[in-house]
């Protein structure tokens, strides 16, 4: 067994040169339809953390629409409270002046989003907060709404005139929309929604979020792959052997059974978050660092996967569902046990995927996505394996090989990098050991400013569209996974539950990988 051993990258204590100053956001008004969970645990806390770090404007208000009725000092209050438990200072507890100041920013229209005097009362407020700026401000409209209702919001907002189309991205004051995944549930109601969005909205207003690609690893990795020499050279399927990206979860459905019922592990997943890192992975150097060059590169790499169709279906896919098992020394459910969830059902929550990328950097080499449900731990990263070297001059026990160098880039929960090759053990015998340079965020540069959505809000305000899919990026991707969706959807796998909870998934997909002379990474 090969031994491993850690060399811990430490950086010099020396002043750094100061970087460019983070870009205050302009005046604007952040509108939210929806107050559920994701206004309290993340956006709320955003808000307030950027305010406090003098990121956002001193003219900046946030008017949520809900249908709860509330008065706006009840619905302060639930913001307060809110901060006080999901708050970035939530353990030292909630510094009383950051909280008067913020509270002023914060107003409430209840209604129903089908109702057009939920606009009406809507039109009022904005034209309150517009009124304290003589040359307007800026709108930004947020759907932290179910999907079902993003259609029908879209185009009440632009029939009420609240968010008109605006042809000049230069123009101001601006009018912008965040739209949250999923974006639509298959290639054919993505193109509808497309085209609802097109309707309304310039493309350069629309903002579809996801909020993996407000993680510093993914940011960095576009840094990490263009801002270094040394590794463009072996970027290619001349040194690489295949790309692993995993997100795995130790989490169950938990109250999402209802959701998950309908989405299964590929929409959930794959469509938005995995992609995107493959697509960050094997793209080409954009030609300049803007939002319309990476996207471009993105788009290209999705068109270039290739289809997976029903004949070759098994020879590129595993699906699974977890039953019960053991996590963390506790017991655990299955999946048909959960709240909510079919006790016949036939939802795959883990999914091992086979992609060929066929152009030139990349075609011949495998890329593994995998993600499930259950499984040992919360981990996401991007592993790139080399090749072995072509010839192997030492001596080494009967039945041992070299390891693999592998480039392992960790986007959750540890975020960082790290990169294993061999060295010889110390002693008189030439023995060799894998070792790991680990690279580590938190120890070099300590604790992160700012959260995935702190990121993504400020760059809405900004205008910078890079982190954000672009609507031909967006039926790309549902193109690659629809086949697949479908092909499951009509065959009922007759082997659920195929792996227990607290396992790394069935035992096929190690199969389906070792086919390839693979094996999976443990992150």
């Amino acid at each position: 067994m090969t031994a491993h051993a850690t060399l811990s990258v430490a950086l010099p204590e020396a002043p750094r040169a100061p970087g460019p100053a983070l870009r205050r956001a302009e005046p604007c008004t952040l509108v939210i339809f929806g107050a559920g969970d994701l206004l309290h645990r993340k956006l709320m806390p955003s808000l307030f953390h950027l305010m406090g770090d003098g990121l956002l404007p001193d003219d900046f208000a946030v008017i949520t629409v809900a249908r709860e009725h509330l008065d706006v000092d009840t619905f302060r209050t639930k913001v307060r409270d809110a901060l006080k438990t999901f708050g970035p200072s939530s353990s030292a507890g909630l510094d009383q002046e950051a909280w008067d100041r913020f509270a002023t920013q914060l107003h409430y229209v209840p209604g129903e989003l089908d109702d057009p005097g939920t606009y009406a009362a809507l039109r009022q407020q904005l034209a309150a907060t517009d009124a304290t700026l003589p040359g307007g401000r800026g709108h930004l409209f947020y759907l932290a709404i179910p999907p079902s209702l993003y259609a029908d919001t879209i185009q009440r907002l632009a029939e009420s005139g609240l968010a008109p189309r605006v042809p000049d991205p230069k123009q101001r004051p601006w009018v912008r929309i965040i739209i949250e995944k999923p974006f639509g549930r298959s290639l054919a109601s993505a193109v509808a929604l497309n085209a609802c969005v097109r309707r309304a909205f310039a493309e350069h207003q629309v903002y579809r979020i996801d909020h993996y690609l407000g993680k510093q690893t993914v940011q960095n990795l576009l840094v990490f792959r263009f801002a270094n020499s040394i590794f463009e050279p072996v970027w290619n399927r001349q040194h690489v052997h295949h790309v692993q990206i995993t997100a795995a979860e130790s989490v169950g459905v938990e109250h999402r059974g209802k959701y998950y019922e309908e989405a299964g592990v590929v929409r959930d997943m794959f469509q938005n978050h995995l992609l995107q890192l493959l697509t960050l992975t094997a793209m080409e150097p954009p030609v300049t660092f803007s939002a319309d060059a990476v996207r471009d590169e993105k788009v290209k790499v999705l068109r270039a996967i290739r289809p997976i169709t029903p004949a070759v279906m098994h020879d590129y896919s595993v699906r699974g569902q977890y039953g019960p098992g053991v996590i963390n020394g506790k017991p655990v459910p299955g999946y048909r046990q959960e709240p909510d969830v079919a006790p016949d059902s036939a939802t795959p929550t883990y999914c091992a995927l086979r992609f060929m990328i066929d152009n030139w950097r990349w075609q011949g080499i495998p890329f593994y996505l995998r993600s499930g449900k259950r499984m040992p731990r919360r981990a996401s990263e991007i592993a790139i394996q080399f090749r072995q070297p072509p010839h192997v001059m030492f001596p080494l026990p009967e039945g041992q090989t070299i390891e693999p160098n592998i480039l392992a880039i960790r986007v959750q929960p540890e975020e960082g990098i790290a990169l294993r090759f061999e060295v010889k053990v110390p002693g008189i015998d030439v023995k060799m050991a894998s070792v790991d340079m680990d690279f580590r965020y938190a120890r070099a540069f300590g604790d992160l400013d700012h959260d995935a959505y702190e990121t993504l809000l400020l760059d809405c305000m900004l205008g910078e569209a890079t982190l954000f899919t672009r609507s031909d990026e967006v039926e790309a991707a549902w193109g690659v996974v629809d086949p697949i969706i479908d092909f499951w959807a009509g065959k009922r796998p007759d082997h659920f539950p195929n792996y227990p909870a607290g396992s790394w998934g069935p035992s096929v997909a190690d199969e389906f990988i070792a086919r390839e002379g693979a094996k999976w990474r443990e992150p």
